[in-house]
């Protein structure tokens, strides 16, 4: 079981990629929890977390995320990954940032 945690600013878009992502691992028989949120509540959801994907648009706090986050893996999603919905990318990204390839 893989926790992933995006968050973003608003939640619209990504809440869409969390939904392409949950049935992308479901094909691939990856078991995830994959849930967004606002930044704001971000710190508040860290520790659930295996890894937090930042949406492009909140990049500008990867170094905040990452001091609340522990020893989890924090990165940005691909910008182009996001931008087209690419749930595939997005889940290998964070995969890989846990060492589960």
């Amino acid at each position: 079981m893989v926790n992933i945690l995006l968050c973003c600013s608003a939640g619209m878009s990504t809440s869409l990629m969390v939904s392409k992502m949950q049935s992308n691992a479901e094909e691939r028989g990856i078991e995830a929890t994959i849930w967004a949120v606002p930044e704001a509540e971000a710190e508040a959801n860290a520790e659930k977390a295996d890894v937090i994907l930042l949406g492009p648009q909140v990049r500008f706090l990867l170094d905040k995320i990452r001091a609340v986050a522990g020893g989890t893996p924090v990165d940005v999603i691909d910008m182009m990954a996001y931008g087209m919905m690419d749930a595939p990318k997005v889940l290998d990204q964070a995969i890989k940032l846990i060492g589960h390839e």
